[in-house]
This record gives C-alpha cells, sequence and structure tokens, in this order.
C-alpha cells in the first residue's frame, strides 16, 4: 500500500491526508463521498485510484436526464436473433467514478445507492452480483450551487466517509502548475499499476482480524450515542455509524502497519465517517453550529479508554 499512497501523492497534489482516507475506504470496503469546488482534482483522484490499482474502472457522469438503467443495464430486444438480451450497465466495474451525483433526481441517485449497499443489481427479476472489489467514489458539488438534488440523510449513510476537498497550498498550487505545463502533466498520463485488485482484496479481508480490545468497543459506542445526545442535533449518528467507525479504524491500523487498534485510530476516522451522519436542527444552524464542531466537542469530552 505504501507505493499505492506514494504514487497518488505523486500525481495529485496538496490532498495527501484525502489520498490516505481514500485508500483506507477502499481497504475497509466501503465508499467515499467527495465534495468540493469544481477544479480541486475530484475526478482525477478517483481515476489514479483505479488505474494504480490495477482494477476495472467506468465513469457515470451525472445529469438530469440520467435514468436509472443508465447505471444498473437493462434487457433489450435483438431483432436479428428474436430474443432479448441483457446489457450490464456501467456499475459493473470494480471501481466506479459517479461524478457530481447531486446533478441528478432522487430515483437515480437511489438507483446506484441501492446496488452500493446489497453489491448486487436485479435486472427485469433476475439478480448479478457486482464484481469484487466494487467501490464506489462519488464526487458532488456543495449544494449552494445550482442544479443540484441534495442526498437525503438515509442514502448519505451508505458512504463510508465523506470527505471534503479544500483549495491546495501555495506551494501545492505551484507543483499542479508545473505539472501540468509538462506535456499535459502528470495527471494525464496513464500510470502503471502499482497493486492489484486481487492484492485489495487480501487486504480487506485483513481488516476483520484486526485486534480489537474490548474498552475500544465501548469507546465507539458513547461517542457515536453522544452525537446524538448533543445541542442542536436532530439526528445524531446510528448504530451503523459506529460498525463504519470501528471497520474504517481497522482499515488505518492496517495502513499504519498494525494488526491491533488503538484509541487515536478510532479519533482519526471520527469526522470523515461521521461529518455526513449528522442532521442539525435550523436553529442550530442559524446559530452558526455544524456537524464538524459537534463531532470534535464530543471527541474533546468523551473520555479516551487507558
Amino acid at each position: 500500500m505504501k507505493n499505492l499512497l506514494e504514487s497518488l501523492e505523486q500525481r495529485i497534489h496538496g490532498q495527501n491526508r484525502n489520498i490516505r482516507l481514500l485508500v483506507t475506504a477502499f481497504v475497509a470496503g466501503g465508499h467515499v463521498l467527495l465534495e468540493g469546488v469544481p477544479g480541486l482534482g475530484k475526478t482525477s483522484l478517483a481515476r489514479q485510484l483505479a488505474v494504480l490499482s490495477g482494477c476495472n474502472w467506468r465513469r457515470i457522469q451525472f445529469t438530469p436526464d440520467l435514468l436509472p438503467g443508465d447505471i444498473t443495464g437493462s434487457v433489450t430486444y435483438n431483432m436479428q436473433e428474436q430474443s432479448f438480451a441483457v446489457v450490464k450497465g456501467p456499475v459493473f466495474t470494480n471501481v466506479l467514478l459517479a461524478d457530481e451525483i447531486n446533478r441528478s433526481g432522487p430515483k437515480t441517485q437511489a438507483a446506484l445507492l441501492e446496488a452500493m449497499e446489497e453489491r448486487q443489481v436485479t435486472i427485469q427479476g433476475t439478480t448479478y452480483p457486482l464484481p469484487e472489489p466494487f467501490f464506489v467514489v462519488a464526487t458532488q458539488n456543495p449544494v449552494e450551487y445550482d442544479g443540484t438534488y441534495p442526498l437525503p440523510e438515509a442514502q448519505l449513510d451508505r458512504f463510508l466517509f465523506k470527505l471534503i476537498l479544500e483549495y491546495p497550498g501555495e506551494q501545492a498550487e505551484v507543483n499542479i502548475l508545473r505539472n501540468h505545463r509538462r506535456a499535459g502533466g502528470l495527471a494525464e498520463v496513464t500510470p502503471e499499476p502499482v497493486i492489484t485488485g486481487e492484492q485489495i482484496r487480501e487486504l480487506q479481508g485483513r481488516v476483520e482480524n484486526v485486534v480489537v480490545e474490548e474498552a475500544l468497543y465501548a469507546y465507539t459506542a458513547v461517542l457515536v450515542r453522544a452525537t446524538r445526545e448533543s445541542e442542536g442535533v436532530q439526528l445524531g449518528a446510528s448504530p451503523r455509524a459506529g460498525i463504519a467507525l470501528l471497520r474504517a479504524a481497522s482499515a488505518w491500523a492496517l495502513l499504519e502497519g498494525r494488526d491491533y487498534m488503538t484509541p487515536d485510530d478510532i479519533k482519526e476516522m471520527a469526522l470523515p465517517v461521521l461529518r455526513h451522519r449528522l442532521l442539525l436542527t435550523p436553529q442550530a444552524e442559524l446559530e452558526g453550529m455544524t456537524g464538524e464542531g459537534i463531532i470534535r466537542q464530543t471527541l474533546a469530552s468523551v473520555p479516551v479508554p487507558r
């Protein structure tokens, strides 16, 4: 995994932490929602991850007229052979880039999110399993942008992480400009894979074997429950969030070269796992409260096990 991380950092500048979190989600077997204004490299990051991991990948550009069948597939009639044939959609791949997922309506969004949850697709009554590994990287622009359809809370819960891409620092931006000056830039060059899909699957299996002490189960439960009791929170993190937090922390521990979890692993994963699972009251939003602020307060107030 070290080679994968280094290769991504060479091609995507100024996003080192998000790169590490993206790879963590891949190893954890979860899916990621990337949010940021246009031009920050969301699409490039997902594409480079797919190519460098040696996996098949497809891209879907979400638009207002995109239909569920455009994602999952459909049955067509072959007039020459006088028979029906199943045409599988782009969801049948290892790494799927769902570009600008909030540009399509709720019905189309739901078609992808159900496939993410079930890891299978039903076409005309027949169920087809999706390839393994199966990893969705969905990108979205901030909801303030015109022509966007915010994902409902129940759908957001199906993403392991929500990552926020910020503007790069000055030196990182200089590197971006320099690289794109050179014959199209590194981001446009198709690199050689540094890992295989089979190795990714092996790592995903090892996540289950990371040792978790009993005290860390209790710590996770207290953190998750505390978000529900925080002032200004209308909808807190569910038990599914606790499961996601432990799985992400296990994958993070593996990337750190350990086969056991520590409280710091849980704290590192709390923000990307929980930030999209909290719904604040209108009054709290008017007062300037944020989900991230509540998560940080919770981490500061809950005692860490020793």
